[in-house]
């Protein structure tokens, strides 16, 4: 449509959305936010809400939607969601006093990293947008909650950077991660990053990665001359990260970041490495089974109150520590709450008078807080003095300095604000009464007003004699006498008819139309004056941002104490010894999530000994379904607790410090990358054996299973003995296996030691002891759990008579498979002479000669016959000719 055509609202509107084509646009008009064009064809199909059109010039219609304004928080969230961009158009003058087409600017652009809206978060979980800059070999990564205010930085340089890079980026779960638009779709950590679910990828412009660029964009924001406070002033790639992630979010936000205060700098060496595929097979945050957090680590040991206390926990277990003073330090905070349930209950139950002070401070700051969440922040710092009177001696503070109280804004917002505000601020009644004099004055006006209009309408019945005349008011016509139809006779002559009605007739009068602009003016003005003096006070608060985001952080560590001690009073936990040491000594661990799950039953707790003198690699032998992937698992766990300071599920612990773990646990194939089971394995593999080190957790289970019995056997034990060699890995290892072959590693290798889960036949039925003991197991007992399982009857018996036949062959055998290629077995089927489970080709050559009609050949047929035997068997095959070339090829 040409410009000519439009009017002047629809140009106003393309005018807008010429600077935002990369967004839907919600366009203010009165009561509703209005979407146009291709904008409207999304929004309808993705909200399912009705798609119509409006005239736009010559006979054309435009396609619209459109939702209410009161309720577009929930439609925004959904498309947020689904990875798409909302810029905010707002009327920025009253529709009433405008002259022409009311003027709309874009206030705010909401993006999946950049989400306020407190229904549109989880409460415990941060909200990160995520920048990443490259120089080509190292990456600077900067990570800022706006929700929260938290911003993070730091660089990732040497080998495997970029790898690196990628696992310390999902790690921390951003919405959204920047990009600068000259990086292609085959840059190592885009592509990466863009195959990851949850992360929407936002190209933004490159200059802005610029160290020398960003570098302004930082010292503008902060206010300073130096970054050198911030740790990051000699890291131009973590400056080019954080200086582009300011100065996008100040593009969509303006420049309310007021609350966005601090830099932290931060090195990934300085907590324990936990990759993605490490984090999903340990369930650290959510289970495997639905993705959910019940039957994680994390959802057994969330026990938090406040948002800001469970986003932290989530942070601990993020970020396993490896600085020895830290652990204990966190370790004496649990175990003051563990030692003392009166103090654990006191503070626990003030804690649920705590609302989330980090969003609440950072909502205010982006002027985004309504009165009633300013109320709510209030009650919050209410509890504080008493919390902190409860805590009193106890040394909450590693740095020694006064614990704010924050009684002054508590105290201000207490005297501003009235019991229970409404939560819009323009609508009135959120000043306390008494707070101020030319508020209190025109609320006496307004009330004057009122009651003058109650002795008008008592005033007229009296003087007009009609009984049921009443005195109303609506936005359209304001102050109005209404006379219903039957008493239309006896209206006065000085009524001036305003609107007729089905019922009636509306009128007002000189006197109560002068009145109704003394009423609306000292309405009017009080409204405006009650929501300056709120803007005043959410901008107090704002200001006060550093102070109530430094009490946010005090209160959220002692809600997380606090839990961990609930936690671990509740579930028998034990404070571990953490040791700069090498060893993983545990007395009766227990898998932390496994025995929650176990209504009624016993778990049966298994010793843990690993070190790197003697016990570096313990092959786990034993059947299926016996325990052993859930045994490894509770080593890791409990080393991961140990290391966020918490208590751990054991008669006693002693843990020295692991800087990474490290699973290739159960099956992870990647089908939608093409990637089979033993590709998927070998890769996970690979990854360990090139990323791990003596101060590495490896957990193995079934290494080698994808393939051919010999090809995987010789995988995993050369895997066992690569590890093994401390000039090479030296990590210490759980290794779990059917390959009982590998047990006679214990005596080939020093630092080898053979365990096995135990069971016990009882009849027909296998019993799962769930322990384990020194020695190995000869039985997988695949059978019995096949029953278990619910195989058909006959299946079941056909199984066990292939087996026995294979164990009766295979005596005297090592090597599984030679065992199986003579695996000749009764068969099942009637008229069947024999079946060969794997027939080789001398059996197969021996049945033809003893067949041949020798009377019957001349000798020249005879030797034909022979040559032809001779050669099947030099091909080592039964009719099929295997030619050299790539995996698969074969003639028959």
């Amino acid at each position: 449509m040409t410009d000519s055509l439009m009017t002047p609202m629809l140009r106003q509107y393309e005018s807008i959305k010429a600077q935002h084509r990369d967004k839907l646009v919600f366009f203010r008009l009165g009561d509703f936010y209005e979407l146009f064009n291709e904008d409207a064809e999304i929004a309808a199909r993705e909200l399912e809400i009705t798609l119509t059109s409006r005239e736009a010039g010559k006979g054309k219609r435009m396609p619209m939607c459109g939702v209410p304004y009161h309720a577009a928080d929930s439609y925004i969230g959904r498309l947020v969601t689904k990875g798409y961009k909302v810029a905010i158009c707002e009327q920025m003058e009253d529709p009433k006093l405008a002259k022409g087409v009311v003027r709309r600017e874009v206030v705010r652009i909401i993006t999946p990293g950049t989400v306020m809206e407190p229904a549109l978060l989880e409460a415990k979980s941060n909200n990160y947008l995520a920048s990443v800059f490259s120089d080509g070999r190292d990456v600077g990564i900067a990570l800022c909650d706006l929700s929260t205010g938290e911003f993070l930085a730091t660089e990732v340089r040497g080998d495997f950077s970029h790898e690196r890079a990628v696992t310390e980026i999902v790690r921390r779960g951003p919405r959204e991660c920047l990009v600068p638009d000259n990086v292609g779709p085959g840059d190592p950590v885009r592509s990466r990053l863009s195959s990851v679910p949850g992360i929407n990828i936002s190209l933004y412009d490159a200059e802005a990665f610029r160290p020398e660029r960003a570098r302004e964009y930082l010292l503008r924001h902060f206010r300073v001359a130096s970054l050198e406070a911030f740790g990051c002033e000699r890291l131009p790639l973590a400056i080019g990260a954080a200086g582009a992630c300011i100065s996008y979010l100040s593009g969509t936000q303006g420049s309310l970041l007021a609350h966005v205060g601090r830099l932290r700098t931060y090195t990934i060496d300085g907590f324990m490495a936990i990759d993605e595929t490490t984090q999903r097979n340990l369930e650290i945050f959510a289970s495997l089974r639905d993705g959910t957090k019940k039957g994680s680590l994390l959802g057994v040991l969330d026990r938090t109150i406040t948002g800001m206390g469970g986003r932290l926990l989530r942070r601990w277990l993020e970020e396993p520590l490896l600085d020895l003073a830290e652990i204990r330090r966190r370790q004496d905070l649990v175990e003051r709450f563990f030692d003392d349930q009166v103090l654990r209950n006191s503070v626990r139950d003030l804690l649920k008078g705590i609302y989330d002070i980090e969003r609440l401070t950072a909502r205010a700051a982006m002027k985004l807080a309504n009165p009633r969440e300013i109320y709510t922040l209030g009650l919050s710092l209410e509890r504080l003095p008493e919390l902190w009177q409860v805590l009193a001696g106890w040394p909450v503070r590693g740095d020694g300095s006064a614990i704010d109280c924050l009684e002054d804004i508590a105290r201000e917002i207490r005297q501003t604000l009235v019991d229970d505000p409404p939560t819009s601020p323009k609508e009135g009644g959120i000043i306390r009464p008494g707070f101020d004099e030319t508020l209190d004055r025109l609320r006496e006006a307004r009330s004057s007003g009122r009651a003058w209009l109650v002795e008008l309408e008592s005033r007229e019945r009296e003087r007009t004699g009609i009984k049921s005349l009443k005195v109303g008011y609506n936005q359209v016509f304001g102050y109005y006498i209404e006379v219903t139809r039957p008493n239309l006779p006896l209206v006065p002559p000085d009524y001036i008819r305003k609107q007729t009605l089905a019922s009636g007739e509306r009128f007002i009068t000189p006197e109560l139309k002068e009145k109704e602009v003394l009423i609306t003016r000292a309405e009017e003005e009080q409204l405006q004056l009650e929501y300056e003096l709120f803007c005043r006070l959410r901008d107090r608060v704002a200001g006060e941002a550093s102070r109530l985001q430094k009490a946010a952080a005090l209160v959220a560590e002692v809600d997380v104490a606090s839990a961990l001690a609930e936690v671990a009073r509740l579930n028998n936990y034990v404070r571990p010894e953490v040791t700069s040491g090498d060893e993983i000594l545990v007395k009766a661990a227990r898998h932390p999530v496994v025995e929650q799950s176990l209504k009624g039953s016993v778990y049966v707790p298994n010793d843990i000994m690993l070190d790197g003198s003697r016990n570096q690699i313990a092959i786990i032998t034993g059947p299926n379904m016996a325990g052993k992937s859930t045994y490894m698992r509770s080593c890791a766990l409990i080393v991961i607790m140990a290391q966020i300071g918490s208590f751990v599920p054991a008669e006693s612990a002693r843990i020295g410090i692991v800087s990474r773990i490290m699973t290739r646990i159960g099956a992870t194939d990647d089908l939608a990358l093409g990637l089979s089971t033993f590709m998927v394995e070998m890769l996970e593999l690979a990854r360990i054996l090139i990323h791990a080190d003596r101060r590495t957790l490896i957990l193995l289970d079934e290494v080698g299973r994808g393939t051919g019995t010999l090809d995987g056997l010789s995988i995993a034990r050369a895997t066992v003995e690569y590890i093994h060699d401390r000039r090479k890995v030296g990590a210490k290892t759980l290794f779990a296996t059917h390959f009982h072959q590998l047990t006679s590693l214990e005596k080939a290798l020093p630092r080898v030691k053979n365990y096995c889960m135990t069971a016990r036949q009882e009849g027909q039925d296998i019993v799962f002891l769930h322990k384990i003991e020194p020695g190995s197991s000869t039985e997988s007992y695949g059978i019995d759990v096949a029953r278990l399982a619910g195989l058909p009857p006959e299946v079941i018996k056909r199984a066990s008579e292939i087996l026995a036949e294979l164990k009766k062959e295979g005596e005297g055998q090592s090597p599984p498979q030679k065992r199986h290629a003579r695996g000749q077995v009764p068969s099942t089927c009637k008229h069947a002479a024999q079946l060969s489970l794997f027939e080789k080709a001398e059996d197969a050559v021996i049945r033809d000669l003893l067949e041949m009609d020798l009377l019957n050949m001349t000798p020249l047929e005879a030797l034909a016959r022979l040559k032809e035997l001779q050669e099947r068997l030099k091909e080592g095959t039964l009719g099929i000719r295997v030619i050299p070339g790539r995996v698969g090829d074969a003639r028959v």
